[in-house]
């Protein structure tokens, strides 16, 4: 069958469609990392040529990429003063740790009811002890690659695929980002070492103990951050 030209035009903008949608997961996926990885921090300003430049695409795409972040909370626009990387204040933390909390036990206690699978529990106890070794090495983008990787096991094996899509774990990267360099080493040590506690309550199949475990680890990360001064936030309004 010959193609007609209205089919080739569908085909054309479809294409078009595609490339300007992979372009956009450039920018979005490009940033992302860079914050991962230290190379842009909460709060910086965000020039839009540097970017078009680092990441080979047009000032449209850009500006779609940002209004992605923006939406997903990873960026602030500001019509006057242009894009930020966002930075939280005190009781944005408060609000992100009382979401985040619920989300994450549920996904603990899924998992130890739902997963018998003794490769399954290996490889969270691997990803756990993973993050501590980044923990002592200083590693930001290898630490939250590996907490990333260390969620979306533990969230297939609970089997509740909607978690996924709920858990706001770009938004925490961003809070971990944040305060990175301001926690102290064994601070950074005992909150890794939280996930291996929660790897152990899963792979004992003991859904309360992984409840606790998660909740404990929620608890030590806000003394931790109750001990922060007032510098290491955002403030108020202009996160």
């Amino acid at each position: 069958m010959t193609a007609t030209p209205s089919d080739t035009a569908a085909d054309d903008s479809e294409a078009t469609t595609v490339g300007a949608r992979d372009t956009i997961m450039a920018v979005t996926e490009g940033l992302t990392y860079c914050i991962r990885a230290g190379q842009l921090v909460p709060g910086q300003h965000l020039v839009e040529a540097d970017l078009t430049q680092r990441f080979g695409v047009s000032r449209g795409s850009l500006r779609e990429g940002l209004k992605q972040l923006n939406a997903d909370g990873i960026v602030t626009l500001s019509r006057f003063r242009g894009a930020f990387i966002a930075a939280l204040d005190r009781k944005g933390v408060s609000d992100l740790l009382d979401v985040l909390e619920p989300l994450c036990t549920l996904a603990a206690r899924l998992a130890a009811l739902h997963c018998h699978d003794a490769q399954a529990h290996a490889a969270l106890r691997e990803e756990a002890q993973t993050l501590v070794r980044h923990s002592e090495t200083g590693g930001r983008a290898a630490y939250l690659e590996s907490r990333r990787r260390f969620y979306d096991h533990l969230i297939e094996m609970g089997g509740n695929s909607e978690l996924g899509r709920v858990i706001p774990l770009a938004r925490t990267d961003l809070f971990r980002a944040q305060f990175s360099t301001v926690q102290t080493k064994e601070q950074h040590r005992r909150h890794a070492r939280g996930y291996i506690k929660i790897a152990e309550a899963v792979a004992e199949n003991d859904a309360g103990k992984a409840e606790r475990a998660v909740r404990k680890h929620f608890a030590g990360t806000r003394a931790t951050l109750d001990l922060l001064a007032e510098s290491a936030f955002a403030v108020a309004g202009r996160g």
